[in-house]
């Protein structure tokens, strides 16, 4: 990639804020926009400010337009049908979806890791509750590895759902999703996979993987907020539910009676996010011209430059494996004894450089381990050696100061 021109095509980091250029490094919360993803949406607001699917004048007829190229391009990119891919307004929704329009039995089984976030994990515990669903965590091995044997152990016929994370948000780790799906097929169960980290970050066919459904966020994929994606399979969408109805929706309604469109329409209710569609559409397009596979290789390029240098702090400790080419671009790290909020601030306040600190909407993990929190810096196509380089000298000093 050539990193020179491809920066220039982000305004956020060609900014100077008190002289310096800000250093982003919290890509897996959001990802920065890319200008031809920022004019899509502008684009929007200035010249076709309608709604889609509702009108047969100008403005409506683009937005229409817009909205199914988009469809059109996420599929493609996903190597699955067009009716496959329904829009939402984030991973969290998507997930949610699933879980509130499966028809679950008390009695049930859902499995998810130990290792998941919030979005997917609260979900099944409401279910649990309201449907007398049993739920189960499978445990990571000590390096944080899924553990694909104590997966077998609990796998069962009465499994309704698998939900697993694909790439962790905490560490970067990727779990065996293949053999995990042909485990719980071979069991007669639905896999759900939240794919918000590795939809950005790896190239995807979700008909080769064979995943049932799959869900993941545009804002981590360089595209608008309030952007979601589900991927479900054709005929196990059509047995879903909605889970919002109302307008756009439905085929037609009587005062007492209504008759559903098919999918993915169905699942699609009220005024969408028309200014999004054009901004994610230009996001992927962006992404397939870099190259998924180019994109991969750079994360763990960096990873690898980074731990190398950030072994040699002392005090510095890792979450997950050592070796960088299992965890993407993310690097979970704690300074010390230091609080992470205390170590991502002074690196703000220092450098412009931006991690995230806490627990990383996985209070499940971090209250398991005893551990308070962590800081992550999660790299992603735009990030540098150079910014690398920078960071770790400032860890340096703040590894005095603590």
């Amino acid at each position: 990639m050539d990193m020179e021109k491809l920066r220039q095509d982000f305004p956020a980091i060609q900014q100077e804020v008190k002289g310096k250029k800000p250093i982003y490094f919290d890509s897996a919360c959001m990802a920065l926009k890319p200008r031809q993803v920022i004019d899509a949406v502008v684009e929007y607001y200035e010249k076709y400010p309608g709604c889609g699917a509702r009108g047969v004048h100008l403005f409506g007829q683009k937005v229409t337009e817009k909205h199914d190229e988009c469809r059109k391009v996420t599929a493609k990119h996903f190597g699955v049908k067009e009716k496959e891919i329904v829009f939402s307004k984030n991973a969290t929704e998507s997930l949610n979806l699933v879980y509130n329009s499966l028809d679950f039995n008390k009695g049930d089984i859902i499995i998810t890791t130990d290792k998941e976030h919030n979005s997917n994990l609260v979900p099944a515990q409401l279910v649990a509750k309201r449907k007398g669903v049993v739920h189960k965590a499978v445990k990571g091995k000590e390096d944080n590895t899924f553990d694909i044997e104590a997966f077998k152990n609990i796998v069962s016929k009465d499994v309704k759902l698998v939900s697993v994370v694909h790439t962790s948000n905490l560490d970067g780790v990727t779990n065996p999703v293949r053999e995990i799906i042909k485990i719980a097929h071979d069991a007669g169960a639905l896999v759900m996979l939240d794919g918000a980290q590795s939809a950005p970050h790896k190239s995807i066919n979700l008909k080769k993987i064979n995943a049932d459904f799959f869900a993941c966020s545009g804002h981590k994929m360089m595209g608008p907020t309030g952007m979601g994606i589900l991927f479900g399979k054709e005929k196990l969408l059509d047995k879903l539910a909605p889970f919002i109805a109302g307008g756009e929706t439905v085929e037609a309604t009587t005062v007492s009676t209504h008759k559903f469109l098919k999918p993915p329409e169905k699942f699609e209710a009220g005024l969408q996010h028309y200014a999004g569609f054009g901004g994610l559409t230009e996001a992927i397009k962006y992404l397939d011209r870099v190259g998924m596979d180019n994109i991969e290789k750079h994360d763990i390029m960096l990873n690898k430059y980074a731990t190398e240098k950030l072994f040699e702090i002392p005090g510095f400790s890792l979450i997950g494996p050592k070796d960088a080419s299992l965890r993407s671009g993310i690097i979970s790290f704690n300074i010390g004894k230091m609080n992470s909020h205390d170590v991502a601030l002074i690196l703000d306040e220092n450098a412009k450089i931006m991690v995230r600190s806490g627990q990383h909407c996985m209070h499940s993990w971090f209250n398991a381990h005893g551990i308070e929190g962590s800081c992550r810096a999660s790299l992603y196509l735009y990030n540098t050696k150079e910014e690398i380089d920078i960071f770790v000298d400032i860890l340096k000093k703040v590894q005095k100061l603590g």
